[in-house]
């Protein structure tokens, strides 16, 4: 949109009431759910009341909807790529008398696939026209809905939950009845890029804030743990002593509401027992697992250091904004949702406790920022995956290092050597090999921000995630936003490190040509410039850091505090420029020795050549 009409939209919104800040606008989603299960046939029948709120600057005569159980059918998209991907995700596939890799949904029977069954939606009480292509459903508007309106839709349908294949379902292996994830008509969001109506091959999500009300009709015996706060746990079973249980037809109705999130799922299981702990200023972290005493033992020690995790990150990410969190044993592996995750829960504690760290970590990094997982996958779990492992290595009270994860490096030099890396910015479902999209999001994403603190300096890049914290939680943030933020707190410019690092495969390779008594030649052997920190130390025993800013960042980082360099001599010396493949530093001293970034924080694919000694 031109800058002219957004001004002018701003300032007529502004009137309305709901207009934002640099004409940033979002849309909202209020969602009140009914479900009444059949768990017998894991089916349900479902009706869903909601608000949709246009803020966009656009009149829109037609919305969509993800039905995301409808790629666990046999030919979906979904099926397709498990069948044609060289490597597909192990606990989707299994292999028949030959060793052949078979698709798990292609073997599913009628009674096992998942399906959502549209019965109608309305527009304010008409009748509407939809079309279901895949797991989208595009529906026609009988009102065009104007920006700053809002309009309310009614849907009744029918669904069947699947086969536990990828993150819900039913029958987990580990013995979870319901895994209740992507299980409700989730409209798309829609953006200052349009709808996002990605089809659901496996990857991740993307969708609007807003808030919900659910009740769930399920068999008394079930116990639930779920997104938000219950708000009746007096009548149900697992959360108080001797509850008042209210059945009617030999069911429990569970309601439960959750304010300012982007996605709401729940699990059930008759077997399931519930514990909780209060973080100090935060919220009530319910823990909910299938009660076996190989499981119950490593969830209960999980429980404290769960509770100094959420200290840990509110202190230095934002604090945690929701009254609850609920910690729940179900699904295939770990996934987040609004103030939820699901876990598979037969692991040991290291696994517990780091699988428990990475998807609460998720609660900022998407859940607080509405990251768009499906085109910024690098950004959701790489941020989520920093956070985690600085924690990590805080609670077990080892030193945080400036590169506070080296094997992260070695990873990612090993796929950038292998000849199969693509760029960080490519769509997360587009990715030629799992193992690629694997080191690019959990593990490149996160050497960005590592990288990132060797550019501004560590102490910039704290205070850049706060003050991100400030100005973007509640929204639909992307990297260009972070980059932004950084480059205000920083002083710096960071475009060419942002689409480098993120739009191309280019590596970054420097070395120490040669060492004279008097010059020191270093030399760009790749095409990728970056600032560089030289550590020198002399024959008479003294050090001194060159730092040589790379023309780019129009200015340079602050000292850094790092044991290595302390009481080090810092001599700041003019900018290389990225067209000059070499750089000569001038000495007065005989050099005993010469480093190129002691702390291994520039992502250097051969450090090998970083170093000289006499």
């Amino acid at each position: 949109m031109k800058k002219s009409l957004c001004i002018l939209f701003g300032l007529l919104t502004t009137i309305q009431g709901f207009a934002q800040q640099n004409c940033y606008w979002q849309q909202k989603v209020d969602y009140s759910i009914q479900a009444d299960v059949d768990d017998k046939n894991a089916r349900y029948d479902g009706k869903m009341k909601l608000v949709y709120t246009n803020n966009s600057p656009d009149v829109l005569d037609k919305v969509y909807f993800h039905l995301y159980y409808n790629a666990f059918q046999p030919g979906s998209a979904m099926d397709m790529r498990l069948r044609n991907i060289e490597d597909p995700d192990s606990r989707m596939v299994e292999r028949d008398s030959d060793g052949k890799t078979i698709s798990r949904i292609s073997k599913l029977g009628k009674d096992d696939i998942g399906y959502q069954k549209i019965n109608f939606i309305k527009q304010n009480g008409k009748n509407l026209t939809y079309k279901i292509s895949g797991t989208v459903m595009e529906v026609k508007l009988a009102e065009k809905l104007q920006p700053g309106k809002s309009t309310t839709f009614d849907l009744d349908w029918k669904a069947q939950v699947p086969e536990t294949i990828r993150r819900g379902g039913k029958n987990s292996r580990e013995g979870v009845a319901l895994t209740m994830t992507q299980w409700y008509p989730k409209m798309a969001n829609y953006d200052d890029e349009g709808w996002h109506l990605d089809e659901y091959i496996g990857r991740e999500f993307y969708a609007p804030f807003g808030n919900f009300d659910v009740k769930i009709n399920i068999e008394k015996d079930f116990v639930i743990g779920s997104s938000g706060k219950l708000q009746n746990p007096n009548e149900v079973k697992g959360y108080v002593e001797n509850p008042n249980i209210k059945t009617k037809n030999g069911k429990v109705n569970w309601h439960f509401k959750a304010e300012n999130i982007h996605d709401f799922a729940w699990a059930a299981d008759k077997n399931y027992v519930v514990s909780k702990q209060k973080v100090p200023s935060g919220p009530e972290v319910y823990f909910v697992h299938l009660d076996k005493p190989e499981i119950n033992q490593n969830w209960t020690e999980a429980q404290p250091i769960t509770v100094q995790f959420f200290e840990f990150m509110s202190e230095n990410f934002g604090q945690y904004p929701w009254e609850t969190y609920s910690i729940v044993q179900g699904g295939d592996g770990g996934m987040e949702y609004g103030t939820v995750t699901m876990v598979t829960g037969g692991r040991s504690m290291n696994s517990l406790v780091g699988v428990i760290f990475h998807e609460v970590a998720h609660s900022w990094y998407q859940q607080l920022f509405g990251i768009n997982e499906t085109v910024h996958e690098w950004m959701d779990e790489g941020f989520t995956s920093y956070a985690e492992q600085l924690a990590h290595l805080k609670l077990s009270g080892k030193t945080i290092e400036p590169n506070s994860n080296p094997e992260a490096y070695d990873a990612y030099f090993q796929l950038a050597k292998a000849g199969i890396e693509e760029p960080m910015s490519l769509m997360a479902d587009y990715y030629n090999y799992n193992y690629a999209y694997g080191i690019e999001a959990y593990v490149k994403g996160q050497i960005y921000l590592i990288q990132l603190g060797y550019i501004i300096g560590d102490e910039n890049l704290k205070t850049t995630f706060k003050e991100f914290y400030k100005e973007w939680k509640f929204k639909h943030p992307t990297p260009n936003d972070f980059k932004r933020t950084a480059e205000k707190i920083s002083g710096l410019n960071l475009k060419w490190y942002q689409n480098l690092f993120v739009n191309t495969v280019r590596t970054i390779d420097y070395s120490i040509e040669t060492v004279k008594k008097d010059e020191i030649k270093l030399k760009n052997l790749s095409n990728f410039p970056m600032p560089i920190d030289l550590l020198v130390e002399y024959t008479d025993g003294s050090k001194e850091l060159f730092y040589i800013p790379n023309l780019e960042l129009r200015g340079e980082k602050p000292t850094e505090n790092i044991e290595i360099y302390k009481d080090v001599k810092r001599t700041v010396l003019d900018p290389w420029a990225w067209t000059a493949p070499e750089y000569s530093v001038k000495i007065s001293k005989e050099v005993k020795s010469a480093v190129i970034d002691p702390t291994k924080r520039l992502a250097d694919i051969d450090f090998s050549n970083n170093t000289y000694k006499k």
